[in-house]
């Protein structure tokens, strides 16, 4: 053993970059500078806070590491919305909006620098990112997925300039992507008349008959909420029921296989909610 062996650990990396930040130098340097600057701090602060530090800073993008992954994801959070609630009023075009992409792998430590593909894969998932997004990996998925009021996009296996594709997700909050602003195109939010009577009207041409898919919204959302495995599952099970009852009760079948899906369903939920690191050490085991 020598004493220059390259130390390694299992880390989250969060890196950030500006987007579209070549086009803002060039409409305002020294304006583009300051803002940066002011961001940059913030940023500092919010990694401070989440118990990560910065790595780098080099060029537009900041590159930090947590020791836990759903600080990391809350952190990351919590940049977007400070970034988007400090400058609401300038137009997109002068708009300073950050990308960011987040990765739990394993990396090279050079006194406080890290290098390798644990940083490589976090700095391509933020160019897969929206300006105002954040997109992190399986490996970080599957830590965080049940333990954050936030909700995943699936983006699947993209591919990734000099690394191996993995899957990614995407990180959204009320139905929308981190970032993303739900306002219309004057970006100043709707009345709240407006927006009590939307509730009302709704209710009157469910009312007057007028609304017959108000069922249809309520069960896809009651859905959307469920595991995956299970929302499919049911959705199948549905359908199943649908086809005994219409081609006759005289002989109920669709218990049988409404069991099974049901059954199939329930254990593939247990499954994934396994921790990450129980399913690499059984691949581990099985490869050996």
């Amino acid at each position: 053993m020598t004493d220059d062996k390259v130390k390694r650990r299992l880390t989250t990396v969060l890196c950030a970059d500006v987007h579209g930040y070549s086009r803002l130098m060039e409409a305002d340097e020294a304006g583009t500078l300051g803002t940066l600057r002011r961001y940059r701090t913030a940023i500092a602060g919010l990694v401070a806070r989440h118990d990560g530090r910065i790595v780098n800073t080099w060029g537009d993008a900041v590159i930090a590491e947590f020791a836990s992954v759903v600080e990391a994801v809350q952190c990351a959070v919590e940049i977007q919305q400070e970034i988007s609630n400090r400058d609401p009023d300038p137009p997109d075009a002068q708009r300073m909006r950050f990308r960011i992409g987040i990765n739990l792998g394993d990396v090279m430590v050079d006194d406080s620098d890290i290098y390798g593909d644990g940083v490589n894969i976090a700095a391509r998932l933020q160019e897969l990112a929206e300006p105002g997004g954040v997109v992190v990996s399986s490996t970080v998925y599957d830590q965080v997925h049940n333990k954050l009021s936030v909700g995943f996009d699936c983006l699947g296996q993209q591919p990734m300039k000099n690394v191996a594709a993995v899957t990614s997700y995407r990180v959204t909050m009320s139905g929308r992507a981190v970032g993303r602003r739900g306002f219309a195109a004057d970006d100043s939010p709707p009345p709240r008349t407006e927006a009590v009577a939307a509730p009302e009207a709704d209710a009157q041409r469910i009312r007057d008959g007028h609304e017959p898919s108000a069922w249809r919204r309520f069960v896809s959302d009651w859905l959307a909420n469920l595991p995956r495995p299970i929302a499919a599952a049911l959705t199948i099970s549905g359908f199943l029921i649908l086809i005994n009852v219409f081609t006759g009760l005289h002989r109920i079948w669709f218990h049988w296989p409404v069991a099974a899906l049901l059954f199939v369903g329930i254990m593939r939920t247990v499954l994934r909610r396994r921790p990450a690191s129980a399913r690499r050490e059984e691949r581990q085991k099985s490869r050996e």
